[in-house]
């Protein structure tokens, strides 16, 4: 280990392990670990279906997705510190509220609009700005380990979920996962969570004059970069999202039983974890795209392997991981592309218009799946689709080209 990599973790271990709980007990894993568990209690006490109820995330996920450009402008011009803590307190107070909720869709789907419109903040549109700011050469890395933060989630979120509302019925489990954010996140932000001084960024993050390096949005709007980077994630989110949420009813038209499908799923979280890590310790060490195009290629062989109806469990598991992997890589990769090709000074803008796609199409796929389901009676259809865009959205990013402090040196 060369005393430079010793150096990014020693001084930046504090905001890392910031943007780690951050992202753990944020607006981005903490809807999505406890919707599956709302089901059945709502549709005792209301009869509302799963339709019904899965429409109200939809809300957050789009809502979230058109403010993300706004919340990164917010991080560029009054610091991530301020937005991080007022999303993360906005967002406790959104989140508990389902525990006064009134007894109709309307008001149902107006808390998750509320959720959308102040918990973008404590998303890693937020956590990234400052973690990329702070590792340079091990940026990818960095990002990877932060991101870890949502399958830390997926472990202990459902769990929680789970006891409370056994004590405390579906309406106190809001308040008490609430207690997240507002007593590991909020407290870690306080603390530890913060943008370096001029005096502490590396050279290669300043200009001349000690300001913050980087192009604008309107910059960078008018690059073949950045259009390239924002429909190579508008395709690989479009295929990726529903494929991840149908999983289960995916598997299950193999013939195989939900205790196994839950094992399967299994298998997903820990090739999210594997491709976080993986991945961003390569990204630091090859050029992105280079690592980028084989891994998005992965989940396209997972949808040949998904489709059809056999019951190889071997086969399937397989295309479980690759699934898991390629979406762990995805994450790191918009954060570190962002970073890389546009810099630092509007990175937040920037981001947060890279991650409107993926909100967007992460939010929409699902929704195409099961039309698709439903109008066809297989998913089949929509996996080949999707093979095409994990295939093609991987391959424009190797039409990225040098990144700019390469192009500039040569």
């Amino acid at each position: 280990m060369t005393t430079q990599t010793r150096s990014e973790f020693s001084i930046g271990w504090k905001v890392l392990l910031a943007g780690f709980l951050g992202t753990m007990c944020g607006a981005s894993p903490l809807p999505f670990n406890v919707l599956g568990f709302l089901f059945e209690p709502l549709n005792a006490e209301f009869g509302w279906n799963k339709t019904q109820v899965s429409i109200g995330i939809t809300i957050f996920g789009v809502t979230g997705a058109l403010l993300a450009p706004a919340f990164g402008w917010m991080s560029d011009k009054y610091g991530v510190r301020k937005v991080a803590i007022g999303s993360l307190i906005a967002f406790v107070v959104a989140f508990s509220s389902f525990y006064i909720m009134p007894p109709t869709l309307a008001g149902y789907y107006l808390i998750w609009l509320f959720i959308g419109l102040v918990g973008i903040g404590s998303t890693p549109v937020t956590w990234s700005r400052a973690v990329s700011m702070w590792f340079v050469k091990n940026r990818g890395l960095a990002l990877g380990i932060m991101l870890l933060g949502t399958s830390a989630a997926a472990f202990i979120v459902p769990q929680l979920a789970v006891w409370a509302i056994g004590s405390f019925g579906w309406r106190g489990m809001f308040p008490t996962v609430a207690l997240l954010p507002l007593l590991i996140a909020l407290p870690a932000t306080f603390l530890l969570f913060r943008e370096p001084r001029a005096e502490e960024r590396t050279a290669a993050l300043s200009t001349a004059d000690g300001q913050i390096a980087g192009m604008t949005f309107k910059e960078a709007a008018k690059t073949k970069q950045f259009w390239f980077l924002w429909f190579s994630i508008l395709l690989i989110a479009g295929a990726y999202g529903g494929a991840h949420i149908h999983l289960p009813a995916i598997v299950k038209d193999h013939g195989i039983d939900a205790k196994t499908a839950a094992g399967i799923m299994g298998i997903v979280g820990f090739g999210l974890l594997i491709g976080r890590v993986g991945v961003g310790f390569l990204l630091d060490r090859i050029w992105a795209p280079a690592v980028a195009f084989p891994v998005l290629c992965l989940p396209a062989f997972a949808c040949y392997l998904l489709m059809g109806t056999s019951t190889d469990i071997a086969l399937i598991s397989v295309g479980a991981f690759l699934l898991g992997f390629a979406a762990g890589a995805e994450s790191d990769l918009i954060a570190f592309l962002a970073a890389r090709y546009f810099g630092m000074a509007h990175f937040g803008k920037i981001y947060g218009m890279l991650y409107m796609p993926f909100g967007l199409f992460s939010a929409i796929s699902p929704l195409v799946y099961g039309i698709v389901r439903d109008r066809t009676g297989s998913y089949d259809n929509m996996l080949s689709v999707a093979m095409v865009m994990f295939v093609a959205g991987g391959a424009m990013l190797l039409l990225l080209g040098r990144y700019p402090d390469e192009q500039k040196a040569h």
